[in-house]
């Protein structure tokens, strides 16, 4: 895990301060107005993985004024997926398990920020299963703060914290806010000038049910999550085959994307002489277990479902963070690949550039056996105007070079 400050809290003035686990959602937003009415400072803690990003936070606390921390935990997320404790939500949302997570690391920074105690924007009975009397003392007995953890939107249904004890929060300033409906939040959000803020929950890909199909059948199909077959897996139509995972793109922006996304050792399916989708094969590692073939063959997908209106996990643009030269020097390397297998891509989809018709040595001519790779090579082909031809070339490029293979309409007429 790593700690950025965005923008870093200087000494403590005030009597009290407070450690808000901060979305920058209205929920959130309105739990640190209500502290700082009271004259506490609020300092927010923010959380970047695979399935949020931290923009919406980091455009609110500025606006807000509020100093800023971001806790990126990307592969904590990844293992409490695997194996919440306390199950999913409606998807694969381990809500309570993150939550508990969250706190607990808010509660190991409270010494070191000089902060009295974990706020967070969490409501009594606003979400049945995470948010219940039972799930938030799940979440505090997480935390390792007994007593520290202060829900300012719902404290007075709630026992009094040590901080409200202490008398460094007025209780009777708190609010009793039960339930679902938002009005009361809205009528707060008008008292204190917000006027935007994001949709509840808009910002988790874990609740979003397309991706966490997909993601489900990732796990299946591997038999563990990684890093890079999430971010794959954000883009374009899926597919799990027996010994590989492919991604389709849907246009030329995304045929982009999953060329910076391709690892060095992943294989790329493209049209050959007609333009059209790039397609990156992730074939598994040799003596990998293959895990459950929850795909069933090239029928077995996770549909190829248009994820445009899935929210999108950002990489912010961090204040202070610019990196060495060694990262800047990687970067540019890293850039020049992307550009120049785009490049590559589109020469071969022109007709600029024929690769050979054959693989070039033994190790190539085995990736063109590959099944995942002629099921890529037939996507390609149906996602474009070549599917309308009675025979057409698709490219196959990999560590050993490119080359072309060709197919007649009806290897390719299934997928129609």
């Amino acid at each position: 895990m790593k700690i950025t400050e965005i923008r870093k809290p200087g000494q403590k003035q005030a009597r009290a301060r407070a450690l808000l686990l901060f979305s920058g959602g209205l929920d959130s937003v309105l739990a640190g107005k209500v502290l700082e009415e009271q004259g506490i400072e609020v300092v927010g803690l923010t959380f970047r993985s695979q399935f949020f990003g931290a923009a919406e936070a980091i455009r609110a606390a500025k606006e807000l004024g509020w100093p800023l921390l971001l806790a990126d935990i990307s592969q904590e997320q990844i293992e409490l997926v695997e194996k919440p404790k306390y199950g999913y939500g409606r998807r694969l949302n381990p809500c309570i398990d993150c939550h508990g997570q969250m706190a607990r690391i808010a509660g190991r920074l409270l010494e070191k920020y000089q902060a009295d105690f974990v706020a967070t924007g969490e409501v009594l009975g606003e979400r049945p299963k995470s948010q219940n009397r039972q799930a938030l003392a799940i979440v505090e007995k997480l935390s390792g703060i007994k007593g520290l953890v202060l829900r300012p939107l719902s404290a007075r249904l709630l026992a009094p914290t040590i901080p409200e004890e202490k008398n460094l929060v007025d209780r009777e300033k708190l609010l009793d806010i039960y339930g679902r409906s938002r009005k009361r939040q809205l009528e707060l959000a008008e008292k204190y000038g917000l006027r935007e803020f994001p949709t509840p929950a808009g910002g988790c890909l874990l609740t979003d049910p397309v991706f966490s199909t997909r993601l489900r059948q990732l796990m299946e199909w591997r038999g563990k999550l990684r890093a890079e077959d999430i971010s794959l897996i954000k883009t374009g139509r899926v597919f799990f085959e027996a010994d590989g995972l492919i991604v389709v793109s849907r246009n030329e922006r995304e045929n982009e994307k999953i060329a910076g996304l391709a690892d060095e050792s992943d294989i790329l399916a493209t049209t050959a002489g007609v333009k059209g989708p790039l397609a990156v094969v992730r074939l598994k590692q040799a003596g990998e277990p293959l895990g459950k073939d929850s795909a069933g063959g090239a029928g077995g997908r996770a549909g190829g479902e248009n994820m445009a209106s899935s929210p999108g996990v950002e990489v912010p643009v961090l204040l202070g963070d610019t990196g060495g030269e060694s990262s800047q020097r990687e970067s540019r390397t890293e850039n020049d690949r992307k550009s120049g297998l785009i490049q590559l891509v589109r020469s071969i989809q022109e007709g600029k550039m024929v690769p050979e018709k054959r693989a070039a040595d033994e190790s190539a001519a085995g990736v063109a056996a590959a099944p995942a790779v002629r099921e890529a090579c037939l996507l390609v082909i149906r996602y474009s105007r070549a599917r309308k031809l009675e025979r057409a070339e698709a490219a196959v490029i990999g560590p050993g070079g490119s080359f072309r293979l060709e197919f007649g309409q009806a290897e390719w007429q299934r997928y129609l």
